[in-house]
C-alpha cells in the first residue's frame, strides 16, 4: 500500500480512485464493511482503491494534551488497512489550515483537483468542512455537481450486528473485556511498540519482561492479560510467542507512565529495540500491590498458569 502524505505527492497511477473517507480508528467491523463496499465499486471500475484519513486525529487537534483515546496510532492504522488489500492511503494533516477550510473547499481542492476521484464511499454519519458543515447530502450534490459518485453506506445495517463504534470498543477495553472488544473489531485488540530499556525487574525475578510505551494508544484497564506477541521485522511476523503481560503502573514499584510489559513464555533472546505486537487476548485480574517479593513470585507463576490455560 502507497502512503501519500501530501496532495502534490499523489502520482496519476492513483488519481482517479474509489476513494473510503474516515478515521477509521481500530479498522472494526464497521470500517471493514465500509472499506469493503469501496472496493466493491472499485474493482467494478477496475480503478484503484484508497482511504483518506486525517493525521493526527481531528480530536487531537482540537484537544491538545487531552487523555490518549486512539484504539490504533497511525502506524498500527496502516497496518492494518494495508491487510485489507487498499492500494493507496492519503493521509491528510489535520491542522490549522485544514480545520478553516469550508466544506467546499474541501471537495473542490483535495478530492476533485487534487485526487480526481472518482468516486468516494462515506458513512451516513460522515461530516467534514469547517464547522462539520458539510455532510453526506451535501458531498452528493457536489458530486452530482463535479461528476464523481457518492456512496453513503450504513455499515451498520449491512453487517446485522447492531451498532458497531471505537467508543464501545473502548468502552469494552477499559472494562477490561477484550474478548468483546475482539468481537467488534474483527480482529484482536493489538498495541504495537519498540521494546525500550527498562529497570530490570523482571528479570532480577527471574521473570524478563519485553517493556512498551504506549504512546498514542488509548488505555485499557490496567491489570494482567494473557497475550500473544508477534516479533517483526520489517513490518513482517517473523515469530509468534505465547505470554503473559502487566498493563499499568506496577503498584509495587510505580512506573511514572503506564507500560505493557510481557513476558515470554518460549523466547529467551534479546528483544531489546526490536519491534513487537502484543494482542490482548484475556483479562487475568487488576494490578495489586503485594507483602514483598516473595508473595509477588508466587502470583506471577500463578498469573503464568493461568494464561497458559486461557490460551491452549
Amino acid at each position: 500500500m502507497r502512503i501519500f502524505r501530501h496532495i502534490a505527492d499523489v502520482t496519476e497511477a492513483y488519481k482517479g480512485a474509489i476513494v473510503a473517507i474516515g478515521n477509521f480508528d481500530g479498522v472494526h467491523l464497521g470500517h471493514r464493511a465500509l472499506i469493503g463496499e469501496a472496493e466493491r465499486h472499485a474493482l467494478e471500475r477496475g480503478a484503484p482503491l484508497a482511504v483518506l484519513v486525517f493525521e493526527p486525529h481531528p480530536q487531537e487537534f482540537f484537544r491538545p494534551g487531552a487523555e490518549p483515546f486512539r484504539l490504533t496510532p497511525f502506524r498500527a492504522k496502516t497496518h492494518l488497512i494495508a491487510g485489507l488489500g487498499v492500494d493507496a492511503m492519503y493521509a491528510l494533516a489535520f491542522d490549522a489550515e485544514m480545520a478553516r477550510r469550508s466544506a467546499q473547499d474541501f471537495i473542490l481542492d483535495i478530492l476533485v483537483k487534487g485526487l480526481e476521484v472518482g468516486c468516494v464511499v462515506v458513512g451516513n454519519e460522515f461530516q467534514f468542512g469547517k464547522g462539520r458543515t458539510g455532510d453526506a447530502a451535501v458531498l452528493s450534490y457536489m458530486g452530482e455537481m463535479e461528476g464523481f459518485g457518492v456512496v453513503v453506506f450504513d455499515p451498520i445495517a449491512a453487517g446485522g450486528s447492531g451498532k458497531i463504534s471505537s467508543t464501545g470498543i473502548r468502552q469494552a477495553l477499559q472494562a477490561g473485556k477484550p474478548e468483546e472488544a475482539a468481537r467488534l473489531l474483527g480482529h484482536r485488540y493489538t498495541i504495537e511498540g519498540r521494546v525500550e530499556v527498562g529497570d530490570g525487574r523482571g528479570r532480577g525475578i527471574g521473570f524478563p519482561t519485553a517493556n512498551i510505551h504506549l504512546d498514542g494508544y488509548m488505555r485499557p484497564a490496567f491489570g494482567i492479560y494473557a497475550v500473544r506477541v508477534s516479533l517483526l521485522e520489517d513490518d513482517k511476523i517473523v515469530s509468534r510467542h505465547d505470554g503473559v503481560a502487566n498493563l499499568g503502573i506496577r503498584p509495587m514499584f510505580v512506573s511514572p507512565e503506564p507500560l505493557l510489559e510481557a513476558h515470554l513464555f518460549d523466547y529467551s533472546g534479546d528483544l531489546y529495540g526490536k519491534h513487537l505486537a502484543v494482542d490482548l487476548i484475556s483479562y487475568l485480574r487488576p494490578e495489586a500491590r503485594f507483602a514483598g517479593l516473595d508473595e509477588l513470585k508466587a502470583q506471577i507463576a500463578k498469573d503464568i498458569e493461568r494464561a497458559k490455560a486461557v490460551l491452549a
